[in-house]
């Protein structure tokens, strides 16, 4: 709504409803034809109207004139004070909002009260700034607001935003007064901790909250959800949770409602029951871009790209709702199953188009995607172009793109460029750099970054650090040296380092290496016949035919045999599979002839195949 002329305006008594009605249609016009009427009746000085004139500018990022709105008020009570802070901390101007509490605490008219610390302590939450939340809270004891509930709940967030659950938890067991906020601060704190005991403990807080007389919400069932997944084992306390939401028509509400449906729809899509997610969707009467990318994400997840698709389809046609950048990666993981680099393609332009090109999360996953499907020009291009601002997944991408298409030298020249420019790596990034020094030969370069992960950033060795260190040993034949290396490990060696030194040596034939590391496989992984028949095969081809009869007798003692081998292929987006002396498929009289051809070209290349 705007209005063309003076008579148009409405009373002043209807000011605050329009202020109201600025932010929620994103109004910057409305704001500003209100502003201007605020000051034709000379209502500018009203400190009511004027603060929410302040808060509608915000909405539109306007912190310059919302400044100057403020800075024009002579008697500025602490409302207006708090408004102004308030404006800088969702634009995430932080710092600025303690110059402002600094100002407002040497004015003479005004004095900070709960809201005022209650809005400084989830700013130091944001800004994970320890020393300044604590300050926050002791400056709330030494004016004596830390029986406000609402500011002890702020407080308690910011601990828990800098993992300090002590404190958190002694606020929660002092406050004189607890809320159902403060219970959901509390459960979500549990729940970050990441604690292995956090389910038994999450239960018992709810059973406390219901004891104290105090209902769960909306947001109470958004944290416990959830914790309802395939590898708790509580299916059934996520469905006794749907029971209530119905029960007490929770999920009614356009607002909450909307959002506690998607994480049902999220708590049984993760347990496989897609077709409750589905009926959840259904009967939802509000939807938004969110519940439509559960749902794809769902499907997703259950293994069925082509709903994913179809979801996709109807969302635009059907809502008129534009994708967001959560959705567009769901979207992207989907149409690489269906159409592989053709469909990584396609959501690549769309993303172009609608702008989400400078998205990083999108760009890691074309980079990766790019990558593995051969075209390792376009991830080059997402990198250097596209990805504008890079985290340690860009870079670590990249480097494994690098390696995947055989290029050692390019992927730790881009390892260098990256620390270089003081990005810090992490354990992914350095197995990804061991794993290309090792199947370049780069041997110098990858225990050197091995090295300076141990000695100059003090972090400790991973498991599959260790085992691309011993890939890389074994494959430039360095036997005693990694031996060596094993030997000296801090944890006992698993599965994938003694896989790591047989498979490196298959090249050198280190006969007793073999057996050695085949004997650890097998006492590691007794159930795994693949060891005993590498084992029995190494023994074969020294011609120890007792120890190779052992082994097999060994195999059917214990009731092993080995699953053939399978290989499969995608052409025309459709994947091909074959085991060993398969002839299951339609055209294996035709693959068999060009096999047979090709081994003849083997033995005499100057022969030529025929066509089929």
């Amino acid at each position: 709504m705007f209005f063309t002329k003076p008579s148009d305006f409405p009373a002043p008594r209807h000011l605050l409803r329009f202020l109201q009605l600025s932010p929620n249609n994103q109004s910057l016009k409305l704001t500003q034809q209100t502003h201007a009427r605020v000051c034709f009746l000379g209502l500018h000085q009203h400190p009511v109207i004027v603060t929410n004139l302040i808060n509608a500018y915000s909405f539109s990022k306007n912190t310059v004139q919302s400044q100057r709105l403020f800075d024009s008020i002579e008697l500025k009570d602490v409302c207006l004070w708090n408004s102004l802070i308030n404006v800088f901390a969702k634009n995430n101007l932080h710092h600025e909002c303690f110059n402002i509490f600094n100002n407002m605490c040497r004015s003479v008219n005004s004095s900070p009260d709960g809201f005022t610390f209650s809005t400084l302590a989830k700013v130091s939450g944001v800004i994970e700034d320890l020393p300044t939340g604590e300050w926050v809270h002791g400056k709330s004891i030494k004016h004596g607001f830390l029986s406000d509930p609402v500011l002890t709940n702020s407080l308690m967030s910011m601990y828990i935003e800098c993992y300090i659950f002590k404190a958190f938890r002694k606020l929660f067991d002092e406050m004189p007064q607890r809320t159902v906020s403060s219970w959901n601060i509390m459960l979500s704190g549990y729940i970050n901790s990441k604690n292995s005991s956090t389910d038994y403990k999450v239960l018992e807080l709810v059973k406390h909250m219901l004891t104290e007389g105090l209902k769960p919400n909306e947001f109470t069932l958004s944290n416990l959800l959830p914790l309802c997944g395939p590898k708790s084992g509580q299916f059934d306390h996520g469905r006794e949770l749907h029971c209530y939401t119905i029960r007490n028509n929770m999920n009614l509400d356009i607002d909450t409602g909307v959002h506690l449906n998607s994480c049902l729809i999220d708590m049984y899509s993760r347990n496989g029951a897609i077709n409750s997610a589905r009926l959840i969707f259904n009967q939802m009467r509000f939807k938004n871009v969110f519940t439509w990318t559960s749902m794809m994400g769902g499907y997703l997840q259950n293994g069925d790209p082509h709903e994913v698709m179809l979801l996709f389809s109807e969302m635009k046609r059907k809502d008129f709702i534009k994708p967001n950048e959560i959705s567009l990666l769901t979207i992207l993981q989907a149409s690489n199953i269906l159409a592989g680099l053709l469909g990584v393609m396609q959501v690549h332009n769309f993303s172009l188009k609608n702008g989400f090109g400078n998205h990083t999360p999108l760009c890691n996953s074309l980079i990766d995607m790019y990558s593995k499907n051969g075209h390792l020009t376009n991830a080059i291009e997402v990198f250097e172009h596209d990805c504008v601002s890079k985290d340690i997944i860009s870079w670590g991408c990249m480097i494994s793109g690098y390696g995947l298409h055989n290029k050692g030298h390019e992927a730790v020249n881009l390892y260098d460029k990256m620390v270089k420019s003081g990005v810090k790596p992490d354990a992914i990034t350095i197995v990804g750099v061991l794993s290309v020094c090792s199947r370049s030969g780069l041997v110098a370069k990858g225990l050197d970054v091995y090295n300076k992960w141990v000695n100059i950033y003090g972090f400790d060795p991973t498991v599959e650090m260790c085992s691309c260190v011993v890939d890389l040993l074994a494959r430039s034949g360095q036997v005693n040296e990694a031996l060596t290396f094993i030997k000296m490990m801090s944890f006992e060696p698993g599965p994938s380092v003694w896989g790591a030194l047989v498979s490196g040596f298959e090249v050198h034939m280190d006969y007793e290496t073999r057996v050695l590391g085949y004997e650890s496989l097998i006492k590691i992984e007794p159930e795994n016949p693949s060891n005993y028949v590498n084992l029995s095969n190494v023994y074969a081809s020294c011609r120890k035919w007792e120890l190779v009869g052992d082994v097999r007798r060994l195999m059917k003692d214990r009731n092993l045999k080995k699953l053939p081998g399978c290989s499969w292929i995608i052409v025309n987006n459709q994947t091909h599979s074959f085991f060993v002396d398969d002839k299951a498929h339609f055209a294996s009289n035709e693959i068999y002839e060009m096999l047979y051809e090709l081994s003849i070209v083997i033995r005499d290349p100057y022969l030529e195949i025929s066509t089929c």
